[in-house]
C-alpha cells in the first residue's frame, strides 16, 4: 500500500463524520479536537471514499488534492437506460482504426473500474492497430484450421467443430473482421479474478457503444488464450496472471434503428416470511447448483 498521507483541512472541516463513518475498513476516528484522524493505516484499503464524500473537500490522502476531483453531478436516467437497451453485440466492423483520441478515452477510463476488495491489479491487453490485429488474427485462424484438419486436437474439435468449414473458406467468424480488441486478465491472487474481468469489460463496453463503437464479447477468442499460450504471451499478460475475457471493437459497419423487445426475464419480488428446514436433498441440490462451475 502507497504511504496514507491521510491530512484534513482544519480551516474547511465541518466535523460532519462522513468520511469516519463511510470508511469501510474503519481506519477513519475523530480525534480529540474532533477532527478526522486516520489510525491501523495498514487496513485501508486505497478506495478514497473519504475524500469523495467530504463535502467541503477538506480530506487528501496518498497526496491526492480534492480541487483536482471532478464534482458528481446527476445524470439522465432514461437515457443510461436507452444506451442499454440499445447495446446490440456489433460483428460487422469498418476496415480501419479507431481514433488515437477515442482510444486514449477508453484507455484513460478504466482506472474508474470496480474490483473486489478493491484489489485493482487487473491487466490490459490491448490491440489498438488493424495491422497487429490482423497478425494476431491470421496467427489464430492458421492454427484452428491446423488443428481441425491435420492434428485433430480433441478440444479443439468440440468446440469450432460448427465452424470449421467457415475458417477453411477464409471467414473470419472468431474475430469478426473486428480491428481491435481488448483482453482483460487479473492476478490468480485476485480474490474475485474472474468477476473482475466480467465487471471491467462491462463498463467498457457501455462507454465504448456511448462513443460509437461496436463491440462484441468474443468467448471463441478467449477459449483460443486458453488453448494456445503463446497468444497470452503475445499479448504481454504477465506471469502470474490469468486472462478473463476478451472483447472485440472497433468502427461499425451497420447501425440499428431501435432497441429489441426482449422476453421478461425470471423475477421475485421476495416477501417477508420465517425461515424453514429444508431437507437433506433438497440441501445436496442446492449445493449442486451453487458451485457447478
Amino acid at each position: 500500500m502507497t504511504e496514507l498521507n491521510f491530512k484534513v483541512d482544519e480551516t474547511k472541516c465541518i466535523h460532519c463524520g462522513l468520511c469516519v463513518k463511510d470508511c469501510i475498513a474503519k481506519v477513519i476516528e475523530f480525534n480529540e479536537n474532533n477532527i478526522p484522524n486516520a489510525k491501523n493505516s495498514h487496513r485501508c484499503i486505497g478506495c478514497q471514499h473519504c475524500l469523495s464524500i467530504c463535502p467541503v473537500g477538506a480530506i487528501s490522502i496518498f497526496d491526492k488534492n480534492p480541487d483536482d476531483s471532478e464534482k458528481i453531478y446527476a445524470q439522465n436516467p432514461d437515457m443510461i437506460l436507452n444506451l442499454i437497451k440499445s447495446r446490440r453485440s456489433n460483428r460487422q466492423y469498418k476496415c480501419e482504426n479507431v481514433d488515437s483520441q477515442t482510444i486514449g478515452k477508453l484507455k484513460d477510463m478504466l482506472k474508474w473500474i470496480p474490483t473486489g476488495c478493491n484489489y485493482h491489479k487487473l491487466h490490459f491487453s490491448f490491440i489498438d492497430n488493424i495491422d497487429v490485429m490482423n497478425e494476431f488474427r491470421n496467427y489464430v485462424n492458421e492454427k484452428l484450421i491446423n488443428a481441425l484438419t491435420k492434428t485433430p486436437i480433441k478440444a479443439v474439435g468440440e468446440k469450432f467443430s460448427v465452424y470449421k468449414n467457415a475458417l477453411i473458406n477464409g471467414e473470419d467468424v472468431i474475430f469478426r473482421g473486428a480491428p481491435h480488441m481488448l483482453v482483460v486478465s487479473n492476478s490468480v491472487k485476485a480474490p474475485c479474478a474472474k468477476e473482475d474481468a466480467v465487471i471491467a469489460l462491462s463498463y467498457f463496453e457501455m462507454y465504448a457503444q456511448s462513443l460509437g463503437l461496436g463491440t462484441c464479447w468474443c468467448g471463441f477468442g478467449q477459449m483460443c488464450l486458453m488453448l494456445f499460450p503463446e497468444l497470452c504471451e503475445y499479448l504481454e499478460i504477465p506471469d502470474g496472471y490469468q486472462s478473463g475475457y476478451v472483447m472485440l471493437f472497433g468502427p461499425k459497419a451497420v447501425n440499428y434503428s431501435r432497441t429489441t423487445q426482449p422476453k421478461e426475464v425470471l423475477l421475485t419480488s421476495v416477501s417477508k416470511k420465517s425461515f424453514t428446514p429444508i431437507s437433506i436433498i433438497d440441501k445436496v441440490k442446492r449445493y449442486f447448483w451453487n458451485f457447478i462451475r
